[in-house]
């Protein structure tokens, strides 16, 4: 909504403004299919040459992402705190139940009560592989926690490719807007003969393209990079709760202590309450 309610903002003041002052939108609307033809497809055909696949793909999403908000809701902070709790409590009681668990998770009882979280690839290779490597005698927590925090270093890095490619777009549409004035510049040169009046029509419709690559550059596309990396700055953080739920419990901290551990570290706006979770933690037990 957010997204939506700024692109308005944007659009209405800028050419609201215009209008105002006494500018003639005719103009804007004449050249407005050439200039974007040019500028937009000169930028959509750099974006496939400079990207994978992938990336392409990952960025397509992220727009979508834009207005739609972070994956991660609060109840999903909750429902990561209980499977952790579970996992964390099954493992102390029995290293032997746990490998199960982790080794067949679509079929695990425990995962299989928070389907969002084990749908998620990211969430699940965090939780398993790590587990896998405590079952292993991997007990140090300070190397653990180095081999995570590298994991999710990794794994951010991977997230933020759309939010670049969205960035490198916005840096190179200024360039190609002046591409697009300097054609209407030439396009206008060939007719010199013209009254001034033409002249000056023709002139204000190459200018367009300029104050399109501006426009497209610092009004949309670079607030949606922004926007893109912000929403995965924040995700980032959903997956450091399993780091410190996990790095708890190798220093011998009681599950709970281990929830509260990972609890303490999520967003502020997400953290769920301490009684909340208590109360959420007190139905796991009665289910198990």
């Amino acid at each position: 909504m957010g997204a939506i309610l700024g692109i308005v903002i944007t659009l209405a003041m800028v050419f609201g403004g215009y209008v105002i002052a006494g500018g003639k939108f005719s103009i804007i609307l004449h050249s407005l299919p050439y200039e974007m033809m040019i500028i937009g497809g000169a930028a959509v055909g750099a974006f496939l040459v400079g990207n994978s696949f992938t990336v392409i793909k990952h960025t397509l999403s992220d727009i979508v992402r834009v207005f739609t908000g972070p994956k991660w809701k609060k109840k999903d902070y909750q429902d990561l705190l209980c499977l952790m709790f579970s996992l964390v409590n099954t493992a102390k009681e029995s290293p032997v139940a746990i490998e199960q668990h982790i080794e067949e998770p679509s079929e695990s009882a425990i995962f299989n009560q928070y389907p969002k979280i084990a749908k998620d690839s990211a969430a699940m290779e965090l939780i398993c592989d790590t587990m896998r490597s405590m079952i292993m005698n991997f007990d140090n927590p300070h190397q653990v926690e180095e081999l995570l925090e590298k994991q999710l270093e990794s794994l951010h890095h991977d997230h933020l490719h759309g939010a670049h490619a969205l960035q490198k777009m916005a840096d190179g549409l200024p360039a190609l807007g002046i591409v697009a004035a300097v054609l209407g510049v030439i396009k206008t040169m060939a007719s010199i003969d013209k009254p001034p009046e033409v002249l000056g029509q023709m002139i204000g419709g190459a200018l367009v393209g300029t104050f399109l690559g501006v426009f497209l550059a610092y009004g949309l596309v670079g607030p949606f990079s922004d926007k893109v990396k912000a929403i995965h700055d924040e995700e980032a953080l959903f997956y450091a709760l399993i780091r410190e739920a996990l790095v708890a419990s190798l220093n011998k901290h009681t599950p709970q202590l281990c929830v509260e551990v990972a609890r303490r570290n999520a967003p502020k706006r997400f953290r769920p309450s301490f009684t909340d979770v208590e109360e959420a933690l007190r139905e796991v037990q009665k289910a198990a």
